[in-house]
């Protein structure tokens, strides 16, 4: 049900201390983590040239699920372990980019007070990791270039600029795309 508030009272619910989310277990098991729920195998990631058969990416032992498809695995490989290939940096598990994303949300969610206890921020956790290992859905692009990296935490797929019809004005939208595109995401015009 909703309540609307009005006059006095809406200033003063607005004062007061909210008592964060209550996360309730759907997906994943008390005392488990989704981790240990699955069976793991370790893949080498290789793509070829398909004119010339030159191999321009790979990356072997990388750990998934048994049950992801080579294809899924070749994409996150390729695309989204930060790191350099072939050095202590490199992401080469899935276990590493999930991580990487869920719990910085956790450590945002709980610096920030969104939990109601740390209980529920464990629950939120696996829940999302579960979510994500399963292939419930995924992320956008961005999340997975930058959340947990260095990299400006831009996450957001795309962006709508408006550009007046003036060079000053033109010129600034091709430098503003520019630092979007460099995040990992699209912009449009309005």
């Amino acid at each position: 049900m909703t309540e609307t508030v009005s006059g006095a009272a809406r200033g003063t619910a607005r004062k007061a201390k909210a008592a964060g989310l209550k996360i309730d277990r759907v997906f994943s098991t008390e005392g488990v983590h989704p981790y240990d729920e699955v069976t793991w195998e370790r893949r080498d990631v290789v793509q070829t040239n398909w004119k010339t058969g030159e191999t321009v990416f790979e990356q072997k032992g990388v750990e998934y699920p048994d049950f992801w498809s080579l294809n899924a695995s070749t994409i996150v490989t390729t695309k989204y372990f930060r790191g350099a290939v072939g050095t202590d940096a490199r992401e080469w598990s899935l276990k590493h980019i999930i991580d990487r994303v869920v719990k910085t949300y956790r450590a945002s969610g709980e610096e920030h007070g969104y939990f109601a206890s740390v209980a529920d921020a464990e629950v939120f956790e696996h829940e999302l990791t579960w979510l994500l290992l399963h292939q419930y859905f995924s992320f956008n692009s961005p999340v997975w270039f930058n959340v947990g990296t260095q990299s400006p935490q831009q996450v957001s797929a795309c962006f709508i600029l408006s550009v007046d019809d003036s060079m000053d004005s033109i010129l600034n939208w091709y430098k503003e795309e520019g630092f979007i595109f460099k995040g990992g995401s699209g912009a449009g015009l309005n």
